[in-house]
Formats: C-alpha cells, structure tokens, sequence
C-alpha cells in the first residue's frame, strides 16, 4: 500500500507538518464555520462571534496563503517536472487542497474590505457563506482523496520485460 503525497505530507516531521498543514488551517476554517453559523442566525457581527470570526479568517486567509505559496513551490512544481504524481487520487488530493487558498483567501479579503467593500452587509454575508462553503467542500474532497491509497484509481505502468534473445 502507498499513499498520496498528500499523506505522505502530514505523516512526515511529526507533529510539526500536521500542525502547520492541517491542524492550524482547519481550527481557523472551521473557527470560521461555527461563528459563521452564529452570525447567519443573529446577523449580527458586532459581538464577540462576529469578532472572532472575522479574525479567524483574516488570519486564516494569510496563513494559508503562506502554505500555498510554500507547497506550490516546493512540492507541485518538483513533483510536476519530475513526473512523480502518484496517480489521480495524488493529484485530486493535492490540487483540492492547495484549491482551498480561493475560499480562504476570499474571505480574508471580504473581512479586510478588499474585495465586496462597496456591497451591503447582507450580501457581503452571502459571500462570507458562500466562501465557506467551497472551503468545506474542497477540504473534505482533499482529506478523501488524500486517504486513498493512489493504486485503487492507478497502477504503476510495469516496467519493461525483457527475454533472453529479443532486443
């Protein structure tokens, strides 16, 4: 059995590649997720929820785009030139993880009134929601795939065989 790089990632320099690639980005997102609930049914973000939630995905938003940069740099373009994807799952895994900057991003510049500054509350509501759905989505697509073991949905090509008097 093998795993996916994705995998491979977390399990590796324990615990220190769990906590910063995993452990840190979803308590913020998921931060995110419950005060998100809170502030739909309230719409009200001038309280301690609203507060928290608006933190946690500015904060959120920035340290994933750090992860982003340092993965893409050091693992997606490495395993791209070398030809060392581990089959789809490998690269469903990797790619719906790495996706998750769009969402979190997105929602670090809602927060920080980049992006939507002009929109009114409710929609910028809307959004903030929207946001963190696709990141669930995406978040969940990635810790599946990246559980798999890449040979259920590919197999190694065998290597060449040779016999005795054929060239």
């Amino acid at each position: 059995m093998s795993m996916t790089h994705y995998m491979e990632l977390l399990s590796t320099n324990q615990p220190w590649n769990l906590l910063m690639f995993m452990a840190v980005p979803v308590v913020l997102a998921e931060t995110v997720a419950i005060t998100e609930l809170y502030v739909l049914f309230t719409r009200r973000f001038d309280n301690a929820a609203g507060l928290l939630n608006r933190s946690a995905s500015i904060l959120g938003g920035l340290y994933f785009s750090g992860v982003f940069l340092y993965l893409f740099v050091n693992a997606v373009m490495p395993l791209t030139k070398g030809g060392d994807w581990r089959g789809p799952a490998d690269v469903i895994a990797v790619g719906a993880y790495l996706s998750g900057i769009v969402p979190l991003l997105g929602l670090a510049l809602v927060d920080m009134r980049v992006v939507a500054r002009s929109w009114s509350g409710e929609r910028r509501l809307m959004l903030h929601a929207g946001l963190v759905a696709i990141f669930l989505v995406v978040a969940h697509v990635a810790m599946i795939f990246g559980m798999l073991d890449p040979s259920v949905l590919w197999q190694e090509p065998a290597a060449a065989i040779t016999h005795p008097g054929m060239h």
